[in-house]
């Protein structure tokens, strides 16, 4: 049985309730800030020394050089002729529709001229590296590869790195095919916030990158968070969140594993269903429990949904859709009858799944949208990882002989303002010159 809060829209203290049940501390504390930064310092004092000496520590097998961090590209191709034909056959779709997804997200260059001959514009241009961290600790992730990985690809991205942890000094071929397909330029055994720093401030085996992307652990985005400045980052993830609307019509079984496929990734993750209907809050209080003994990962559903999950009772429509825009989920389900009619009323959310037949782990693994989304309400302000991402945007700026006086005027008055009189001669040179 789980102890799901209940709670109601119509209650005085419901935004307080809500609030507490949404806080969600830093990524870190001052212990964890105090060793990643530590390691940190080792790494880039003692580069692929630091990296041997914490492989052996905390992934237990010792590496015979730093060479031998490197996974060899053979060794991805083998690990992609080993797996099992359904699986080939899924990361080679899944990969398909993401990439097809992703194409279209690609900026172009653009400029234009003004009528005295002045082009501006902007010129768009890919990473020339990033890195792409995997989770390889309690469980392997290919999708995580292929969501960094074909993204920074279509970007035109110069070389993609990628490092994943191998405890044991085990290597997971499933991870390792996706690698292959995605089209990973080189990988490397090594993970934790020692692999950031790495990727950071590079090392004689280890390139130094432009931009780190992926999920890890506390200590990863801790690492992540730390050397933001040196490198760019995508973001600090928190716990993974859903939040599902529904009109009372859905099978209440199918909300019930929708909380769960979210609450079982850890103890921290929040699932939290709102309706308007009363009696099928109920129904799916009833699936919950009946389907809970059933789940492999029980244990860590059971907490998440006790400590974070909540079923909330709304007004009506309009009262739900205020309630989503107020969690800005990661993953928003509208399980509704039209949800193309109010999808436009969403302002915050990582992605919104619409429809009855649309559970939000198809967005976990193939429908074509990135599954590296915002958390912890930062759907507010930024959105998910996309092709964007490993492109930067240059300015253009070409005046033409009349169109330098016409500027230089306007830059003197503004410079002289600002007491920047070296700004001012500057343009006024060129302006002098007509």
């Amino acid at each position: 049985m789980t102890d799901i809060q209940r709670l109601s829209t119509a209650d005085a203290d419901f935004r307080t309730r809500l609030d507490a049940l949404l806080a969600w501390e830093s990524v870190s504390d001052d212990r964890v800030g105090q060793i990643v930064a530590e390691i940190i310092r080792s790494v880039r004092a003692r580069g692929d020394a630091a990296l041997l000496d914490y492989t052996t520590r905390f992934d237990r097998w010792t590496p015979v050089s730093p060479a031998a961090l490197e996974i060899p590209r053979a060794r991805l191709e083998e690990a992609w002729q080993s797996i099992h034909t359904a699986q080939r056959e899924a990361l080679e779709q899944a990969s398909a529709r993401i990439r097809a997804y992703a194409e279209h997200q690609k900026l172009a260059s653009w400029s234009y001229r003004e009528p005295d001959g002045t082009l501006l514009g902007q010129q768009v241009t890919p990473l020339d590296r990033a890195g792409l961290y995997v989770p390889g600790g309690k469980a392997a992730y290919p999708s995580s590869v292929l969501m960094n990985a074909i993204p920074a690809k279509v970007a035109g991205v110069g070389e993609l790195i990628m490092v994943v942890p191998t405890p044991d000094g085990e290597l997971n071929d499933l991870v390792l095919a996706a690698a292959h397909i995605a089209g990973v330029d080189r990988a490397f055994a090594i993970g934790g916030a020692q692999a950031v720093a790495a990727l950071a401030y590079g090392t004689a085996t280890i390139p130094g990158v432009d931009k780190i992307v992926g999920p890890g652990n506390i200590y990863v985005a801790t690492a992540k968070r730390a050397v933001f400045g040196q490198v760019g980052i995508d973001m600090v993830a928190g716990p993974s969140e859903i939040l599902v609307i529904c009109d009372g019509a859905t099978d209440p079984d199918w909300i019930a594993m929708d909380l769960f496929s979210q609450a079982e990734h850890d103890e921290d993750a929040q699932s939290i269903l709102v309706s308007w209907d009363g009696d099928f809050l109920n129904q799916v209080a009833a699936s919950i429990d009946k389907l809970l003994p059933t789940m492999e990962r029980a244990p860590i559903i059971s907490s998440a949904l006790n400590r974070r999950g909540a079923l909330i009772l709304a007004r009506n429509l309009d009262d739900a859709i205020a309630v989503a825009n107020s969690i800005a989920p990661e993953h928003l389900e509208l399980s509704i009858e039209d949800p193309e009619s109010i999808v436009g009323r969403i302002r915050h959310a990582g992605a919104v799944f619409m429809g009855r037949y649309t559970a939000e782990a198809l967005g976990d693994y193939c429908a074509g949208p990135n599954h590296v989304l915002p958390t912890s309400r930062t759907a507010r302000f930024s959105s998910p990882l996309g092709v964007y991402d490993f492109q930067k945007r240059s300015s253009l700026i070409q005046a033409s002989r009349a169109g330098s006086a016409e500027l230089a005027r306007i830059a003197s008055v503004l410079a002289r303002g600002e007491g920047l009189t070296a700004h001012a001669r500057s343009a006024e040179y060129r302006g002098e010159d007509v």
